[in-house]
Order: structure tokens, then sequence, then C-alpha cells
């Protein structure tokens, strides 16, 4: 899947460098003070504590919480594939002080495929993207399969045997291997996983051929030698991972997992109360202490903001939706 790449704060000349679209958005002073804030301002996190994305919007949280003077909590509004915790924070007051943290789904995918109470284009007021991950296929290090063209030849000789592993239904890695088998003719089985801690255990434990996730979550399980990664998603190879090729460079261009946590508020929230807030996290973000947690943690902080993230999410909201119709892909 193509997408125009983001600025990444870690890959354009240091952790303290921000695209020119963040830097409007504080003060030189270093703190904004208007009034109509709220004193306590509560994100929505649409899925259960502990995850990749709660631990992001807590680091953050607690940075803002320390420097900027508001109280910031964390609601956990978790259930049906983020759903939830989106459809509340679209019905909040647009006053500043309900701000929703998510991921990809929720805005680019579900609305594809089943009928929603809001409108991902129309219910909100897109913040800021916070951060991105790559992900990578990766098998069992006593897999016979050395490459993404092994596994993908041995899938065409025994269709439906070969399986593959990855949050699901109906997740960015779901859609893109559902890309994948189609570009590629090939007939392997989703195995879905309601988290990539299963997913991968079941790759472990040879339960499956192969898995599809983020990066972070196996790097270390890759360094150890327990796994090996065949392709990543992502537009340019993993830094990390300088000799791994990218799907793009394996032969299918079109497929790219953008595995992004973005920060939205309700429709109609005034302009500068989401420029102030989005001021707020693109300083934390640049916290060379907060960059350096996150970076280890496997994040590319990036601090995408205003109507460039807006037109970001429009551009997947297309991309994702034309790959779900070409792929025939239905909802539950």
């Amino acid at each position: 899947m193509k997408s125009p790449r983001r600025q990444f704060l870690s890959r354009a000349g240091g952790a303290g460098m921000l695209p020119v679209i963040s830097i409007i958005f504080f003060a030189l002073s270093g703190q904004i003070t208007w009034s109509q804030t709220p004193s306590t301002i509560k994100i929505v996190v649409p899925v259960p504590p502990g995850g990749a994305l709660d631990i992001l919007t807590r680091l953050l949280a607690e940075q803002i919480g320390r420097t900027q003077g508001p109280t910031i909590l964390i609601d956990y509004r978790s259930g049906a594939n983020t759903v939830i915790g989106t459809e509340a924070v679209s019905r909040a007051a647009p006053d500043g002080g309900t701000p929703l943290a998510n991921s990809p789904a929720a805005f680019v995918i579900t609305p594809h495929l089943r009928k929603l109470s809001y409108d991902p284009l129309i219910s909100f007021e897109p913040i800021c993207e916070l951060a991105s991950f790559p992900s990578v296929i990766v098998v069992s290090s006593s897999s016979p399969y050395r490459t993404l063209s092994h596994l993908l030849d041995a899938a065409r000789v025994k269709p439906g045997a070969l399986t593959l592993a990855s949050i699901g239904p109906l997740s960015t890695t779901h859609i893109a291997f559902e890309m994948l088998k189609h570009a590629a003719n090939v007939n392997m089985t989703f195995v879905p996983y309601p988290g990539v801690v299963p997913a991968v255990n079941a790759l472990l434990g040879d339960h499956v051929t192969s898995s599809f996730g983020n990066y972070r979550d196996v790097a270390e399980h890759i360094n150890a030698g327990k796994l090996r990664a065949v392709a990543s998603s992502t537009r340019t190879r993993i830094e990390s991972l300088p000799d791994l090729p990218t799907l793009a460079e394996a032969g299918y261009k079109d497929i790219e997992v953008d595995n992004w946590f973005g920060l939205f508020a309700p429709a109609k929230t005034p302009k500068k109360l989401v420029s102030q807030i989005a001021g707020w996290f693109i300083m934390a973000l640049r916290t060379p202490e907060v960059t350096a947690r996150l970076v280890a943690q496997g994040y590319y902080p990036v601090g995408l903001c205003g109507a460039e993230f807006a037109t970001y999410l429009r551009k997947q909201y297309d991309e994702y939706g034309r790959a779900i119709r070409e792929a025939n892909i239905k909802g539950e």
C-alpha cells in the first residue's frame, strides 16, 4: 500500500528536530496557558491497559502533567476492536477535555466493513500522529523457509496448509496479509489471535507457520535467534535489520503496513484547543528522555499534526478501502 513517508523525529537530524507544521503549535516560552483549556483532561484509550498504545499514551501524559499543568487521566474504554471508545469520543463535548488516543483500525479499516455511529473523516478533529512502528513477517528459526519467496512458493505447492498468525481479525496486518495473498496468488490460512503475545507464542511453539506483527514485539526473539524475519512492511528497511528486505523489494511494491498511534478530538473542538493539545504532545515527544525511551521500545516518534495529519488520514482511508474491495474482504 503506497503512502507518503512522514518525517520521523528520530530520522530528521536528531531527536530535537521537528517538522515545521508542529513547531507553530507551541510558544517560545515553552508553555501555553489559554484560559479555556480544561484543568483535567481524560484521554480515552480504547484498548486494555498494558499494550503499546497505553504505554505510549501514559508516557506522554506523564510528561505533559509534569511540565504543562493540566491533570491528565487515562480512561480505558476497550472493546469491539477499539470502536467502543472511539464512538464515545465522537459523542463527547468538543471542549478539549476528552481526546482519543487510537490506532488505524477504527479510522481506516472498520468503517469499510461495518456500519458505525461515527464518520472517521467528519466526526473528529485529527490532532497529531504521535508515533509509528514497523511490522515484520517472521518464521521460527527452525523453519525451512529462509526468505519470503521460499514461504510463498511452499504455500503455492500446499494450498491452505501453511498458516500465518496475527492480531485479528480485520487488523492492519490482517488486511496486509490478505493483500499479499491476493498479489502473490497464494492460499495461506490466517489464524487470528487477540493479541501479539499469543500469536508469537503460537509461532514459538510451532503451532503456526509464520506470524505478522510489530517488530517491537518480536525483536527480542529475533535477537535471541528464536525467530527469523523474512520481510518488513515498511517502505524503507528497518535500521536495526539492514539486511532484511521490504515487501516492496520482494516484488510487492503496493503493500505497506503503516502502524501508527494518533490523537483525536471530537469534531468542532476549537482550533486553538486542538493546537494547544498538539503543542503539549509535540513538546513531550521532543523531550530527550521521552524520545530515548520510545526509540528503545521500538517506536518512531513522528509529530505530524493538524491539516497534514488529516490529509494523511484521508489517504490511508482511501487506500485501505480500495485494498479491502480488491481482496474482497468482508466484515463479520
